[in-house]
């Protein structure tokens, strides 16, 4: 019996060396240990213990499995309806187009359409005296009415231009633009004013020589000029201003508007106002005791420096009409501020 005992002492201390760390044999003696370890460590109870496994995790295998969610648009539009009632959706803003007060006539009945016959251009200069002297220019009133998303990138394009070129340097540059605006317009009348036909060489400053390249073919288009750089006066509406030329354009008579640009201007709507501007000029125009015809198109003709072929925008009667009403809206708006 104490052999018994012995051996059973042995066995329990060998165990709780084992659980300790220590490999097997290390020890050939043990003595003085008792029969219980007492470096057992405590048993920690997960709070997870009692969690059903199987049913957890045939749980997440199913979340996991499923690739498209349970919800769908049409569920969650039901389920709205059932918390908050159904959706009252309002009808959309009316699209319908804004339309002058005076809607004043383009045309004039008076006048009509006279033929070409050949003479002297007319250049009626434009003379500011007491009867006219608060009348305002086409140019006026487009940049007093200028629309507030064209007028922000009008100034995000400034500010850029003066960070980088700085104040005066900006200013330099927009005086070089204007300067070579005028060069080029008196470029164009030199080519109808000479009597040398324009297929033959003119001379030209050459900073506007590309400029001229640019719009040659259509000044192989352009016939029966019959005015450039005159001043039309509208008696009615009383504002004036000054038409580039006048002149048949592929064997329709137009009030021709020239541009020049440093972007490409494919599209009318990338040249903004300028529909507006030929607009006001041929109803001007058409209004003018000074001209005894009246005109119904308009072409916008935009050159480019590098000699690249010019865009030309040309605009028939109907066409021009809805940029009619546009500067009759844009006018009565100047005329309230």
């Amino acid at each position: 019996m104490a052999i018994t005992m012995q051996v059973l002492k042995l066995l329990i201390q060998c165990k709780c060396v084992r659980s300790m760390g220590f490999p097997s044999g290390q020890f050939s003696r043990v003595d003085n240990f008792s029969t219980g370890c007492q470096w057992r460590a405590r048993k920690k109870v997960s709070q997870y213990s009692t969690v059903d496994t199987d049913r957890y995790s045939s749980l997440v295998r199913e979340v996991l499995s499923s690739k498209t969610s349970s919800q769908t648009p049409e569920s969650i539009e039901d389920e709205d309806c059932q918390l908050y009632g159904p959706v009252i959706r309002s009808r959309p803003p009316s699209q319908q187009p804004k339309l002058p007060k005076n809607l004043h006539p383009l045309l004039n009945e008076a006048k009509g359409q006279s033929e070409y016959v050949p003479g002297p251009l007319a250049r009626i200069t434009l003379q500011r005296d007491s009867n006219n002297a608060s009348i305002p220019s086409v140019t006026r009133i487009l940049q007093k009415t200028m629309p507030p998303d064209q007028a922000f990138y009008l100034e995000r394009w400034k500010r850029r231009m003066i960070a980088e070129l700085g104040e005066e340097g900006f200013r330099e540059y927009s005086l070089n633009l204007f300067r070579l605006g005028k060069l080029f317009h008196a470029a164009i009348e030199d080519t109808f004013t000479q009597e040398i036909p324009f297929k033959e060489e003119h001379e030209c400053p050459a900073e506007v020589s590309g400029y001229i390249e640019s719009v040659s073919n259509v000044l192989n288009d352009i016939t029966g000029v019959r005015a450039i750089e005159s001043a039309v006066n509208h008696s009615a509406l009383h504002y004036l201003g000054i038409v580039d030329c006048v002149a048949q354009y592929r064997g329709s008579l137009c009030v021709i508007d020239w541009k020049t640009s440093e972007k490409p201007k494919p599209s009318l709507r990338h040249t903004y106002d300028n529909p507006l501007q030929v607009a006001a000029y041929i109803g001007a125009l058409n209004s003018d005791h000074n001209y005894n015809y009246q005109v119904e198109n308009g072409l916008i003709v935009v050159a480019y420096k590098d000699g690249s072929p010019a865009h030309t925008h040309f605009l028939n009667s109907e066409q021009i009409m809805p940029f009619w009403e546009k500067w009759l809206l844009r006018l009565e708006e100047y005329a309230e501020k």
